[in-house]
């Protein structure tokens, strides 16, 4: 059974209302989560590219990345856990597994599917939730995966649209 049916959240994958790219985030996070989910990636077999800058890299260990300067270019960890369906990590911070997604890929219920899959499995490897907020509406979640109900779940009333 599907975690969340597309007809009672789509309100919340419409670019709209929501933005084209909306927040996600496991908060209270350290390095050993960030390589969790390299390590997540990797196991998984989901397409991925590095990037620091315009330089395409190979992945490297968390720790090597978020101990780079501050001054320096953010990398970013290109995801795609299914075709035509994109996750883009950014080093920000060491507290914040950051990362984003283009809602105009998520309409649906198969592609619904599959970002919950993707959500469940980042938050079953770290054992925490993981939130998606509006575009800058950061810490006001509208879903996000529940490690106790071990499914994504929502967060908000849905909105009229």
């Amino acid at each position: 059974m599907a975690d969340l049916l597309w007809d009672d959240v789509r309100c919340f994958f419409d670019p709209d209302l929501m933005g084209l790219l909306p927040d996600l985030r496991v908060p209270d996070a350290s390095v050993e989560d960030w390589q969790a989910v390299l390590d997540l990636v990797e196991a998984k077999g989901w397409k991925c590219q590095y990037s620091e800058g315009e330089m395409v890299l190979p992945v490297p260990r968390a720790e090597s990345v978020l101990s780079r300067p501050t001054d320096a270019e953010c990398p970013n960890l290109r995801v795609w856990p299914a075709a035509e369906v994109l996750a883009i990590f950014r080093f920000l911070d060491v507290e914040v597994i950051d990362f984003d997604v283009d809602l105009r890929e998520l309409q649906g219920q198969e592609r619904l599917d599959v970002f919950c899959g993707f959500l469940r499995e980042i938050g079953r490897r770290l054992g925490k939730p993981v939130f998606m907020d509006p575009q800058g509406g950061y810490e006001r979640p509208v879903l996000g995966f529940d490690v106790e109900a071990d499914r994504v779940v929502l967060l908000a009333e849905p909105l009229v649209t």
